[in-house]
């Protein structure tokens, strides 16, 4: 007899477990899959197996948990470890020098996910263009986002044609984005946050245009279907990255 009650109250506990196992929340799994990505520092294997688009999938969707303030836990220390003898980063992003756009924080990436290039206004040079050219040809990467932002200090500049040492030869690499709007009817100053984010987004474009003009390198990788070159506006309000193709 107590056998039999006994057997009972095993089968019973076990069909609790499984009913509550079913009933993990999706939203749980996400979480704990993030996670899980979220401290593995990339192999050459796994990164073959990505395409560019995977890596824009996965960015955006580390971009909405920065927004949502929902980041997965690292372990920087054991990264750190995993990735000491070698890289295999997803991409390579162009960004301002900005100390309000942290790009590893803004798409949720750790040690070893990212390449990232920083130059005020992020324009291309031949400097940048050969750290691109490394990434993708030589370290794998498989894709390149220009990241522009709003209210940079940079475009603001170009757009007022500041004169102040080496950054005056430095704002010249804007003035085509600046120029784009010569028919532009409204005021064409700093002041005017319309016409900024106007001018930011071209310069934007008139980047990536550049990257594939002045790299056969990396025009004939993104022919060839092996890496995307894409634009994305950082919002400073929200977090939000506006993804441009």
């Amino acid at each position: 007899m107590m056998i039999k009650q006994a057997s009972r109250f095993v089968v019973c506990c076990c069909s609790v477990l499984v009913l509550y196992s079913c009933a993990t929340p999706p939203s749980s799994v996400a979480k704990h899959d993030a996670e899980f990505w979220a401290n593995q520092v990339f192999t050459q294997e796994q990164q073959d197996k990505l395409t560019p688009d995977d890596v824009i999938k996965r960015m955006k969707e580390g971009n909405q948990r920065f927004v949502a303030d929902t980041n997965t836990f690292r372990n920087h220390s054991e990264q750190v470890r995993q990735a000491a003898m070698g890289q295999h980063p997803k991409g390579i992003v162009l960004s301002c020098i900005d100390s309000r756009v942290p790009v590893e924080d803004i798409f949720e990436l750790g040690i070893g996910d990212i390449f990232v290039a920083r130059v005020a206004g992020n324009f291309e040079n031949t400097d940048i263009l050969g750290s691109m050219e490394y990434a993708c040809k030589v370290a794998g990467a498989k894709l390149v986002l220009v990241l522009g932002h709003e209210y940079c200090g940079a475009i603001k500049g170009a757009i007022d044609d500041v004169q102040l040492g080496n950054i005056t030869s430095m704002l010249d690499n804007i003035k085509p984005a600046v120029n784009h709007f010569s028919h532009y009817a409204g005021n064409k100053t700093s002041e005017n946050e319309s016409f900024v984010h106007m001018v930011a987004e071209q310069n934007v474009s008139d980047t990536i245009d550049n990257i594939r003009e002045h790299s056969p390198i990396l025009r004939e990788m993104e022919q060839q279907g092996k890496i995307k070159i894409v634009g994305g506006m950082y919002d400073m309000e929200t977090g939000k990255v506006t993804f441009k193709y």
